[in-house]
């Protein structure tokens, strides 16, 4: 089978020689092997790992992203980050740390964002409730 493993910026990895692929999605971990039917699903943060024709091992720790297997002969992986390694437990422990992290960090950003947006729309409502126009100079507090 084929491998190919992209990020908006490289391509990440392309193998033509994989036999298996092992890989992880919001409902657990599952396996692919050549003559795999068509497949495509959601990864989770999470390690990619596969096997050589000639017995070598892969693996690559992807933040999130996409899986689809096409024809049975090639998996296809697009994700916002991906960094392949040669040590499992590293990959694992520092990569996926980081790769969690960054998330919580874009989550807390967007939660902050949210606020923001509807004390705004509060007080636009607030304004034209009582009939006049929202003061462009005025600071918004909860």
């Amino acid at each position: 089978m084929r491998l190919l493993i992209t990020t908006p910026d490289a391509v990440v990895a392309d193998y033509a020689d994989i036999v298996s692929v092992r890989a992880e999605d919001p409902t657990g971990a599952f396996g692919i092997l050549p003559g795999h039917a068509e497949f495509l699903t959601t990864l989770a943060v999470s390690v990619l790992a596969w096997r050589h024709a000639d017995g070598r091992r892969g693996y690559c720790a992807v933040r999130r992203g996409v899986l689809s297997v096409h024809a049975g002969e090639e998996v296809a992986v697009a994700t916002r980050e991906a960094e392949l390694g040669q040590d499992l437990e590293e990959l694992e422990h520092a990569v996926l740390e980081r790769f969690r992290a960054e998330l919580d960090a874009e989550q807390h950003a967007r939660v902050a964002s949210l606020k923001l947006q509807m004390q705004a729309i509060r007080h636009i409502l607030r304004a034209l409730r009582n009939g006049r126009a929202p003061d462009a100079g005025t600071e918004f507090s909860s």
